[in-house]
């Protein structure tokens, strides 16, 4: 038997309701001698009659009985699908991994969760912290939020911004910089500097001490961006920092101008494969929208904090 379509069905239920060819013409909206030769299809199609013709009209058979019912249940299927669409939106569900490190999760990405959350509460969000690319092609995780100069090739998403980094130390072991004043980095090298793990030799900001301090200069090495932060503000030593992080901390103080050498990019991404998920693109899309208003403050704006500071 050769598949029906849903206009199979309306055709034979417009017959029904009307109990004529004309009449189902009319609401159909075609002519007579389409509803015709459409009727005569069907039923040939499927080996059966689905009308007696009368002088009074025409009649159900039982293979047309079962058919109208059919159709009476698609049509109730269709009615209230559109009524919910017109009551409100369908809105995604289900579960999205995000992945990321803890530097961004909790100086970035909460306030994200917030509002997505508060946008999307019937979408759960597993967050799993690591500094390793997962795979995403395995499902490790949906989506990666990175910073980054080199994304996958396999991965798609969106640059939201430059992540600007420089040198910071201890306010109060710099107590003769005045705002917009710097130190040499002549005079840096003499300092004891803190630097990110050698695991995290591919980031620019840990070359940079790699490749302009002496081994012996350098106190410790941390593999956590946070745990690096917090080595500068006890005055261990001087060191790269993510501006976004250090501008937030009174006690820390920048050295150096923003060095576009250790600058990196902030990207949104996901497998090609995945994109077209309503879940998926709804995190996308509320994720850049909310880090679209922290730029400034990712690219090392000073003004941002100014302003905070003065309201």
């Amino acid at each position: 038997m050769e598949r029906l379509a849903w206009d199979d069905f309306r055709l034979v239920k417009a017959i029904a309701d009307s109990r004529s060819l004309t009449g189902a013409a009319e609401n159909l909206g075609v002519n007579h001698s389409t509803v015709f030769r459409r009727l005569g299809e069907v039923e040939k199609r499927l080996g059966a009659p689905l009308f007696e013709r009368h002088r009074t009209g025409y009649a159900l058979t039982p293979a047309g009985e079962e058919m109208v019912a059919l159709a009476d249940r698609m049509d109730r299927d269709v009615t209230s699908f559109a009524r919910k669409l017109a009551g409100k939106a369908l809105t995604p569900s289900g579960e999205v991994r995000v992945t990321t490190n803890d530097t961004l999760l909790i100086y970035l990405l909460m306030p994200v969760l917030a509002v997505f959350r508060a946008q999307y509460p019937d979408i759960r969000v597993d967050m799993v912290l690591s500094n390793q690319a997962l795979n995403l092609s395995k499902r490790d995780a949906d989506i990666a939020v990175r910073a980054t100069d080199n994304p996958p090739e396999t991965l798609v998403g969106r640059r939201m911004s430059s992540l600007a980094w420089t040198i910071y130390g201890r306010r109060k072991d710099f107590p003769h910089l005045d705002a917009g004043s710097e130190e040499s980095l002549d005079s840096l090298r003499a300092r004891d500097w803190v630097s990110l793990g050698d695991q995290f030799g591919h980031l620019r900001a840990a070359g940079f001490v790699r490749d302009h301090v002496p081994p012996e200069r350098v106190a410790i090495k941390v593999n956590s961006v946070l745990g690096l932060t917090e080595a500068v503000e006890e005055g261990i030593g001087v060191g790269p920092l993510p501006c976004f992080i250090a501008d937030k901390r009174p006690s820390l103080v920048r050295l150096t101008p923003i060095n576009p050498a250790f600058t990196a990019g902030l990207w949104l991404l996901t497998h090609p494969d995945l994109r077209a998920s309503p879940r998926i693109r709804a995190f996308l899309d509320c994720a850049a929208t909310e880090l679209v208003k922290a730029r400034a403050a990712l690219e090392g704006d000073l003004r941002v904090d100014a302003a905070a500071a003065g309201s």
